[in-house]
C-alpha cells in the first residue's frame, strides 16, 4: 500500500481548510440584520428604533422622512415639510410621536412667522389635538372684544398679538399683519382657554409641551417582518424607496418567510452571488485536487506492480452539458406608439413594476369598481393606477367606457388620463396623473382636516372649480354619476381635479334620461333616482348640493353617530335652512360669527345648496346656473355692498326663494371657543 508523502499531507490540509471555512462564510448573519436590531439613543431619548434613523444609526435601518438630528443635547429634532420640530417623546407601541415647533419653543414673537404643513403620507393628526391661531402685530382692540389672551411683542402699546383656540378668522374691528396656525394637545387647549399669568409665557410653554402625530411607514409590513424574526428598514434605488425586511440570510420584501426574495439590495445580491461563485470555484478546485490525488495514487500503485505504460490517456473532463435557461420578460403587447382612443397603452408588467407589485401600502383609495395605487413610471412620472376588480362582470364595459370618455375630454379641472392596458391584459388598468394633495374629503373631515388650511376663500374656489368641471361634462353630454368630496382631488395649490369616471355613462343625444340600476354613494344619490331609476344631469346637481353643504359644515354626508334625523347631511341642511338655524350647521372656524362678509356668502351658498337639494329635480338649477351664482359670490367678496341675499320662503309645503336687498344683521362680535375633547395620551421612557 502506498504511503502518504509530504505533498499528499499538504493537499489534505488545504482541502480541509477550505471545507471548514466555506460554511462559516455562509452562516454569517447579514450585517444589516445585525445593525438594525440595535435600538439607538438620540439626544435625551433612548431605545429608538424603526422608522427613525440618524446619529450613528444607518439610513437603511429607518425610513425616509424620519431622520433625527441628534446633535442637540436638549432633544432630537425632526424636519417635516421643511419645518423643524423638537421631539418631546416617541411611543413606538402606539406609533405616536409628540413634537413641538422648534421656532415657537423659543419665543412666540417671531420676526417672520410662517405656517407649517405636515407630510400626510407619513403623519396624521391625533383626534384630540386642537388648532389655535396666533395673530401678530395687531391694532387696538374694541371694548366689545375683551381678549384675555393678548400679549405684547414690543414696547409699543399699539402693536400686540393674541391667540384664539379653534378660531381661524380675525374678529371684526381688529387688523393684524400676520397669523399662523399651530397645534396643541387637549390639555394645552384647556390651559389656553382660561390662561393664568403672562399670556405670552403661557402660550410658549403650552406650545413647548407639543402635540401628537400618528406615523405611517409600512406599519403592516413591519409587523409581519418582526413577527418572522426580521428587522424593519428600507432599500433605495434610483427611482424609489421601498420597505425592506432584513433577515439572517439577507434582505426580503416583507417577511423572512418570503419564498421569493425580490427586494434584495444590490449589495446582498452581489455578496450572495460572489459567495456562490466562490463555492462553485472551490468545489471545482477541490474536485480537481482530489482527482489528481487519486490519479497519483493509481500511478504509484501501477508503477509498483507493472512496467510503466508507453502511452497514458489524458483524463477526460467532459461531463453532461449544463441546461440553459431562458429568462422571459413580459413584453408590451402594443408598442409605445399604440394608442386606444388616443390613450397610450402600457404593458401589465410595466405598471406592476411601477406600483411595486400593487403594494398595499401604496393604495390611494378604494371605490366600487376598483382600487387606486400610487406608482412611478420608468420615465419618472408619478401616476395613479386604477385597477378594476376582476370579479366584476361589467368591468370590461366600464373600462372601455372610461377610456373613451376621458380621452375626448379636456378641462383644467378634470383629472388627466395618461393611458391604459389593453382589454386582453391580465388586469384592466387605467393610468392617471397623480394629484398629491389628497381629496376635499381628506381636508374637511379626514386625516388632513386638522391642518386648518381650507379657509372660506379656498372652499369657495373649490366649489366654483368643481361646478365648472361638472358643467363642462354636462355640455359634453356626460353625467358623472358619483359626485362626492372623495372624488374631488386637490393639487398643491388647492386647485380642483375631478376624478373617477368609472360610473359615468355617455349621455345619448336627444334622450332626456338614462334608465339604469341605482349606483353611487349613499348620502349623495338623488332621491328620485331610487324611485324611478332615471338618471339626468340634475342628479349630479343634487350630489353637488351635498358637496356644498360639506364645504360649509365640514361634516360627512352620512354619519350614524349623529341624531337619527341628522344622519343624512342633506336632510339636516334642508331642515336648518328652513328653520333659520343655519348657525347650527356651519363650521364656526370659517368666521361665520365673526366676519360679516363671510357670514353673508356662506348664507347664500347654503341657500344655493338648498335649491340643488330640492326633491323635484325640475326645480333644481342647472350646473351652469350654479357656476354663475358662485362666481357672482366670489366677485362680490370684494364688493359686499352689492350682495343680494336670498331668503327661503316656505308656505303651505311649497318652497321658494325671494330676493332681499338688505343685508342680514351682524352677529355678536364676541368670540367663543369650541368645546374641547378628550385628553391626549402622553408617553414616557
Amino acid at each position: 500500500m502506498a504511503r502518504n508523502t509530504p505533498t499528499d499531507s499538504f493537499i489534505l490540509i488545504v482541502v480541509g481548510f477550505i471545507l471548514l471555512h466555506i460554511p462559516v462564510y455562509f452562516c454569517e448573519d447579514d450585517h444589516r440584520y445585525v445593525a438594525c436590531g440595535k435600538a439607538f439613543r438620540c439626544a435625551n431619548i433612548e431605545n429608538i428604533s424603526y422608522p427613525f434613523w440618524g446619529g450613528d444609526r444607518p439610513e437603511y435601518c429607518g425610513y425616509p422622512g424620519f431622520e433625527l438630528d441628534c446633535n442637540s443635547e436638549d432633544a432630537p429634532v425632526i424636519s417635516i415639510q421643511s419645518t423643524k420640530y423638537k421631539v418631546v417623546c416617541i411611543d413606538s407601541s402606539e406609533r405616536r410621536i409628540t413634537v413641538a415647533r422648534q421656532d415657537l419653543d423659543r419665543d412666540i414673537c417671531l420676526t417672520n412667522p410662517q405656517n407649517s404643513n405636515l407630510d400626510f403620507n407619513l403623519f396624521n393628526y391625533v383626534s384630540d389635538d386642537k388648532n389655535i391661531t396666533i395673530f401678530h402685530d395687531c391694532s387696538s382692540v374694541p371694548n366689545v372684544i375683551p381678549l384675555l389672551n393678548q400679549f405684547n411683542c414690543s414696547s409699543s402699546a399699539k402693536t400686540f398679538g393674541f391667540y384664539l383656540v379653534g378660531v381661524v378668522d380675525i374678529p371684526l374691528g381688529i387688523t393684524c399683519d400676520s397669523r399662523i396656525m399651530a397645534t396643541v394637545n387637549q390639555t394645552g387647549a384647556q390651559v389656553l382657554a382660561s390662561p393664568t399669568g403672562d399670556p405670552r409665557e403661557v402660550l410658549r410653554e403650552t406650545l413647548a409641551s407639543g402635540f401628537s402625530l400618528q406615523w405611517t411607514a409600512y406599519n403592516a409590513f413591519c409587523d409581519r417582518c418582526t413577527q418572522s424574526g426580521g428587522r424593519c428598514g428600507s432599500s433605495s434605488n434610483q427611482s424609489s424607496t421601498r420597505f425592506a425586511c432584513y433577515c439572517v440570510d439577507g434582505s426580503h420584501s416583507i417577511s423572512c418567510n418570503d419564498k421569493n426574495n425580490n427586494n434584495n439590495s444590490r449589495q446582498t445580491t452581489l455578496g450572495i452571488g460572489l459567495g456562490i461563485a466562490g463555492a462553485v470555484l472551490a468545489g471545482i478546485g477541490i474536485g480537481w485536487i482530489m482527482f489528481l490525488y487519486r490519479q497519483r495514487r493509481k500511478q504509484r500503485g501501477a508503477q509498483a506492480h507493472q512496467p510503466p505504460p508507453t502511452d497514458l490517456p489524458t483524463p477526460s473532463s467532459n461531463g453532461p452539458s449544463d441546461p440553459s435557461y431562458h429568462s422571459s420578460r413580459s413584453q408590451t403587447v402594443f408598442g409605445t406608439e399604440s394608442f386606444y382612443f388616443g390613450a397610450q397603452l402600457f404593458s401589465y408588467a410595466e405598471l406592476q413594476d411601477a406600483t411595486n407589485n400593487f403594494d398595499q401600502s401604496r393604495e390611494l383609495g378604494d371605490g366600487g369598481f376598483g382600487t387606486v395605487y400610487y406608482g412611478e413610471l420608468q420615465d419618472g412620472r408619478e401616476v395613479a393606477v386604477k385597477r378594476l376588480y376582476e370579479n366584476n362582470f361589467r368591468r370590461v364595459e366600464q373600462f372601455m367606457n372610461e377610456v373613451e370618455i376621458l380621452t375626448r375630454l379636456r378641462h383644467k379641472n378634470l383629472v388627466t388620463l395618461y393611458g391604459c392596458t389593453s382589454r386582453q391584459s391580465r388586469d384592466l388598468l387605467l393610468v392617471y396623473e397623480y394629484i398629491p394633495n389628497g381629496t376635499v374629503a381628506d381636508h374637511l373631515h379626514g386625516k388632513r382636516a386638522k391642518s386648518g388650511v381650507l379657509s372660506w376663500s379656498i372652499r369657495l374656489n373649490i366649489a366654483i372649480e368643481t361646478a365648472e368641471a361638472l358643467a363642462y361634462l354636462h355640455r359634453s353630454d356626460i353625467i358623472h354619476r358619483d359626485v362626492k368630496t372623495n372624488n374631488i382631488l386637490l393639487d398643491n395649490d388647492f386647485h380642483v381635479k375631478v376624478a373617477d369616471f368609472g360610473l359615468s355613462r355617455l349621455f345619448p343625444i336627444g334622450v332626456t334620461h338614462v334608465s339604469t340600476a341605482p349606483q353611487g354613494t349613499p348620502g349623495y344619490v338623488d332621491p328620485e333616482y331610487y324611485q324611478v331609476y332615471q338618471l339626468t344631469e340634475k342628479s349630479d346637481v343634487y350630489s353637488f348640493g351635498v358637496v356644498l353643504v360639506e364645504l360649509i359644515s365640514s361634516l360627512q354626508a352620512v354619519d350614524t353617530s349623529r341624531h337619527r334625523h341628522d344622519i343624512n347631511l342633506a336632510n339636516m341642511a334642508v331642515n336648518k335652512v328652513q328653520n333659520d338655524t343655519l348657525h347650527e350647521l356651519v363650521d364656526q372656524n370659517l368666521g361665520f360669527t365673526t366676519n360679516r362678509s363671510v357670514r353673508r356668502m356662506i348664507t347664500q351658498v347654503a341657500q344655493l345648496a338648498f335649491r340643488c337639494l330640492l326633491g323635484d329635480r325640475d326645480m333644481r338649477p342647472s350646473m351652469q346656473e350654479v357656476v354663475d351664482a358662485l362666481k357672482g359670490l366670489q366677485d362680490e367678496e370684494f364688493n359686499p355692498e352689492k350682495v343680494e341675499v336670498l331668503d327661503v320662503v316656505v308656505q303651505g309645503g311649497d318652497v321658494g326663494l325671494k330676493s332681499n336687498a338688505t343685508t342680514p344683521p351682524s352677529s355678536d362680535s364676541s368670540v367663543t371657543d369650541k368645546g374641547i375633547g378628550s385628553s391626549t395620551t402622553s408617553c414616557s421612557w
